[in-house]
């Protein structure tokens, strides 16, 4: 394993998750996969699906479709802005909480905050995100355990379910 860490360039991560992000990632055994796989995801022919839970009562999904660039007050991050680079993300409700909404979000593209800065956009920002979603918010009449939860929750409630890719080997 430490000649191939060595012989591939990060390793063969094919692709990352977001800081605090949980979830599938692909790492490539060989450099010929790695490219093979990596030309896929240029392509936007790897399907990625995210389970993420976000504060307010979303009725039903939809999709962004708005372009992502540097955010121009602060260089660390994202933003929907005109200058961007194209970006387009599905989403679903799932479940329905009092304050909360499970989401199923799809990647048509991979923008760096992709998730985090569109549903922001929307007004359903990620719980625990601190980047994109500001401070905690609590739902009127919250419990202590819940208010608990949400203070100690420390990272952003996203994770990398799903991905859907052709094998490079057996095409599968």
């Amino acid at each position: 394993m430490i000649q191939l860490c060595q012989a591939l360039d990060r390793a063969g991560i094919v692709h990352r998750l977001d800081k605090n992000t949980s979830g599938l990632m692909v790492v490539a055994r060989n450099e010929k996969s790695q490219k093979y796989l990596v030309e896929q995801l240029q392509n936007h022919s790897v399907d990625r699906e995210y389970s993420a839970i976000v504060y307010g009562h979303m009725i039903a999904g939809g999709t962004v479709d708005e372009p992502i660039g540097r955010d121009p007050k602060d260089r660390v991050k994202q933003a929907v802005s005109m200058s961007g680079k194209e970006a387009t993300t599905h989403y679903r409700a799932i479940d329905r909480f009092k304050s909360h909404t499970h989401v199923k979000a799809i990647l048509e593209t991979g923008r760096t905050h992709q998730i985090r800065v569109h549903l922001s956009h929307v007004g359903h920002s990620l719980i625990g995100d601190p980047m994109y979603g500001g401070r905690v918010r609590f739902p009127k009449k919250a419990s202590e355990e819940l208010k608990d939860a949400l203070v100690n929750f420390k990272r952003q409630a996203l994770h990398s379910k799903k991905l859907t890719l052709t094998h490079p080997i057996s095409g599968e």
